[in-house]
């Protein structure tokens, strides 16, 4: 990997961490009820300003790197690009529909909002 591109990626991770330690702080601070809890959880799963939201979005990362992975194994068992496959699937199929859940169970009529 080139220095530059590690670089900008250990930059990138870091910039989301600080904005996930910001939503942390938000989820911890007092006075947040139900729906507003609710409404962070969908802003999470179905971000309106952003097509996708974050689970999904991290579950894209994840699945093109297991594409580039698939390049570099072609004549292995597929164990890198497999694994990373399965994990993007978790994300879509198993932690995004729990968050939407959580959020419906603390607000069912902050569906439609």
């Amino acid at each position: 990997m080139s220095r530059p591109r590690l670089e900008r990626v250990r930059a990138s991770v870091g910039i989301a961490q600080l904005a996930l330690q910001q939503i942390e702080d938000d989820l911890t601070a007092d006075g947040i009820d139900a729906p507003e809890l609710a409404a962070i959880l969908r802003e999470l799963q179905e971000d309106i300003t952003f097509p996708g939201g974050l689970f999904p979005s991290l579950a894209q990362l994840v699945s093109t790197a297991a594409r580039k992975a698939e390049q570099f194994e072609p004549y292995r068992d597929g164990v890198a690009s497999r694994s990373l496959h399965e994990a993007a699937a978790l994300i879509t199929g198993n932690a995004g529909p729990r968050m939407t859940w959580a959020a419906r169970a603390l607000e069912p009529q902050g569906e439609d909002t």
